[in-house]
């Protein structure tokens, strides 16, 4: 959930930014909601789903699931397909949101105690262009909740009477194959994403309980992670194989109110992601703490605890451009998210941030020194908090460091 101070919040309404943000992300969420609310203030919402479909983690094994479906015919993929995001602002991203209604139902994540209505909800998932659907709802739709930091945000929605698709949906036979054949969800997610279908595509199967010897409904923030880090695990074990870069490489960009700075290390692959919500971000406070996660060349033990979602993503990003460099390196991502990002949009675009930066160069170094002094012109947040917690850094010669620390003071 979001931090917000209810006492300050009812002071400000939205018009002096008393938290130090350079919007106000309750009125923003409530001026997109407002944008389309004569388009989908009714029971019967009849349009084009992208497609989407959103399955909810609360009340597990029982979970709310249902079709997104916006009051608009047409190509909708625009509304549901964060590879078309980049360019767009926070602002865009909350309105076509909104634009999506979803009819909501609980059902059981074991698929087989499921009825006709989560058959329609599966073929839509499967359809890889938007699909014209109908859905009646018991009342009309309100907005909730603000959006989550994981998926894309949820726009209005309501309990679902009934789903129906107008249409065939379109189903590639590949994606035929993949759900008919006995495949552990690991070795389905893989040859899909092989033979070039999308991440999001493959949440969207994973999600409806298409994928695995024993199909279940997983919620979407849950396939999300459970996707990036299936890649990335694959990934991971092909890079092993490649030779190790030869310089020290910085990459740097911003994205939606995020600062992202790659930094290559020479050397056998590990990862790690520092993190910073900055004084007046969405979930920043008065003295920023550094967050972070990490691997070495065997992977993550556990979950990321500290950078949660954040770390698949990023990790997911390097990764793919390692392989398609045929190397590898040691990894570290330096994440400050600024007041800029007032609304979360999902972990989408931290995988877009990262492939940006990646595609920015500032330059090769000779010495790990060299490499951070120039880390440290990119980044608010002071360099040494990020180094005194990194475990990347502590894992080489303190020597080192203490050269780099003598050298900034003087």
């Amino acid at each position: 959930m979001m931090r917000f101070n209810s006492k300050l919040c009812a002071l400000c309404k939205g018009r002096k930014l008393l938290c130090g943000r350079p919007t106000c992300p309750i009125l923003e969420r409530f001026m997109a909601a407002q944008k389309v609310a004569k388009f989908v203030d009714r029971t019967d919402i009849f349009g084009s789903s992208p497609p989407s479909v959103f399955v909810g983690e609360f009340g597990y094994p029982r979970v709310k699931i249902g079709p997104l479906v916006p009051p608009v015919e047409g190509n909708t993929r625009h509304l549901d397909d964060p590879l078309r995001w980049e360019g767009r602002s926070v602002r865009d991203i909350l309105y076509y949101r909104s634009l999506l209604v979803m009819g909501e139902m609980r059902a059981d994540v074991d698929v087989r105690k499921s009825g006709r209505v989560l058959g329609e909800i599966q073929e839509l998932a499967m359809s890889i262009k938007p699909v014209d659907s109908e859905v009646l709802l018991k009342r009309r739709p309100i907005l909730k909740v603000l959006p989550s930091e994981f998926a894309p945000p949820l726009g209005p929605r309501a309990e679902m009477l009934r789903f129906e698709l107008a249409e065939n949906p379109k189903i590639p036979r590949k994606t035929d194959r993949v759900v008919e054949d006995e495949l552990k969800a690991s070795d389905a997610i893989l040859r899909l994403y092989e033979w070039g279908f999308d991440e999001y595509y493959i949440v969207r199967l994973l999600s409806v309980g298409l994928l695995g010897l024993r199909p279940r409904l997983v919620p979407t923030r849950w396939s999300i992670t459970a996707v990036q880090d299936t890649i990335g695990n694959f990934l991971r074990r092909k890079v092993l194989d490649y030779p190790e870069i030869s310089h020290y490489e910085l990459y740097f960009a911003e994205f939606l109110g995020n600062r992202y700075a790659v930094l290559l290390i020479p050397g056998r692959y590990s990862f790690e992601l520092l993190e910073v919500w900055l004084k007046g971000s969405l979930f920043g406070s008065a003295e920023p703490e550094v967050l972070h996660d990490y691997e070495n060349f065997r992977g993550i033990k556990g979950y990321a605890e500290e950078t949660t979602g954040a770390y698949y993503a990023a990790r997911l990003s390097v990764l793919e451009a390692l392989d398609k460099r045929k190397r590898q390196a040691k990894i570290l991502v330096f994440r400050e998210i600024t007041p800029a990002y007032y609304a979360p949009v999902g972990v989408w675009q931290i995988r877009v941030g990262i492939r940006k930066a990646l595609e920015n160069p500032v330059g090769r170094f000779e010495t790990l020194n060299e490499a951070l002094r120039e880390v440290g012109r990119f980044l608010e947040h002071p360099l040494e908090r990020y180094l005194a917690k990194s475990w990347l850094l502590k894992q080489r010669a303190q020597r080192r460091l203490d050269e780099f620390f003598g050298g900034a003071r003087s």
